[in-house]
């Protein structure tokens, strides 16, 4: 089990994922966001590569369309 930090509300997980495993499981996959994770942005291309690590902190942004 890990415990993630993500947007300030502790999560706790069954098993080590990585960012795009999160996302989905959050049904955040396709959409149009930003990652920070323990201080560093997290490029999209590394989505699929990072695996995330009891105690991690992560700030989630959604983008938002509008005029």
């Amino acid at each position: 089990m890990i415990q993630l930090i993500i947007n300030g509300q502790l999560q706790h997980f069954d098993t080590t994922l990585s960012v795009a495993q999160l996302l989905e499981s959050m049904a955040l996959k396709n959409k149009r966001i930003a990652i920070e994770r323990n201080g560093q942005i997290v490029p999209r291309s590394e989505f699929g590569e990072q695996t995330l690590t009891d105690g991690d902190q992560l700030e989630i942004v959604v983008a938002v369309g509008g005029g």
